[in-house]
């Protein structure tokens, strides 16, 4: 048996490069090959009608790239895939992420789409900046859908900032968010593989609102409630993912509200932290996962 590790062709140092090395490591601890390659040899296509590949050698793919176009045509050329096409964008694009979850009984924080914009040279309508703030408040979070490593979220204090923000942004899909207060620069980060909670981590920033371990947050173990596990898995199962990290925050009573899902969670900082060896378990579920 063969596997792809497919990662992006332009962006692999670092928490990027770790997961795909790691991930590699443990398989061929399990005894079975697998190649980590750069998204940048074409490795699809369509002729003839017909999408055509040159994959023929690997039994599974590990996606790791955000390339949903190459990962459609993977899948349709037969070969598994961890996570698959429809769950990948589901998670990729924020706002997707909240609308696929919503009437689902997942608590979140109030949430309004971005008015995207084709003009750059337009000018955001105060009347906008000012439903925003009648609707969620200051200060305010602001998203741009697509990002990862807390690159592009913001936080908009006053309706001068917040107007700021939005023509910054205003041709790039983003969402308003309302500002969870109580869990201002922590969260708590879930790691799902399969039906099993793996873990679970506290992250929490003294100098910023966001908590990522890889901005200069720090992590400690966190014990999960039966709550947060059957939470955790309940949106996992919704998006069809067979792996994920998805990061929680806490409303004033302490209860849970689901921040974001990550389709290829990094593993890095977790590992780290809880000591949890997350490659291995990948690596092994999905080796079962194909023998079925």
């Amino acid at each position: 048996m063969r596997g792809l590790i497919l990662t992006n062709a332009y962006v692999n140092t670092g928490d990027i490069a770790y997961q795909p090395d790691r991930l590699k490591q443990e398989f061929e601890l399990l005894g079975v090959s697998a190649d980590v390659l750069l998204n940048d040899f074409f490795a699809v296509e369509i002729s003839g009608g017909n999408i055509v590949h040159s994959l023929q050698k690997y039994d599974f793919c590990i996606f790791l790239d955000k390339d949903k176009y190459v990962l459609k045509a993977i899948e349709k050329c037969g070969i598994p895939t961890y996570n698959g096409y429809e769950q990948i964008t589901a998670c990729d694009d924020k706002m997707l992420t909240f609308l696929e979850l919503a009437n689902c009984g997942i608590p979140m924080p109030k949430t309004l789409p971005g008015l995207l914009c084709f003009d750059s040279n337009a000018t955001v309508k105060e009347q906008s900046v000012d439903i925003i703030i009648e609707k969620l408040g200051l200060p305010v979070i602001v998203k741009e859908c697509f990002g990862s490593l807390g690159k592009g979220v913001h936080l908009a204090k006053t309706k001068d900032e917040l107007t700021d923000i939005c023509q910054r942004i205003k041709t790039k899909p983003h969402l308003f968010q309302q500002f969870v207060s109580s869990s201002y620069g922590k969260d708590v980060r879930v790691i799902v593989i399969g039906d099993e909670v793996v873990g679970a981590i506290l992250r929490a920033s003294d100098s910023d609102f966001r908590s990522n371990i890889s901005s200069g947050g720090h992590g400690e173990k966190f014990k999960l409630s039966t709550e947060m596990k059957d939470l955790s898995l309940k949106v996992a199962s919704l998006l069809k993912l067979k792996y994920c990290g998805m990061d929680f925050l806490f409303d004033l009573n302490g209860k849970p509200l689901l921040c974001e899902v990550n389709s290829n969670a990094f593993f890095k900082g977790f590992e780290s932290v809880t000591g949890i060896n997350v490659a291995k378990k990948y690596a092994e579920f999905i080796l079962k996962d194909l023998s079925k």
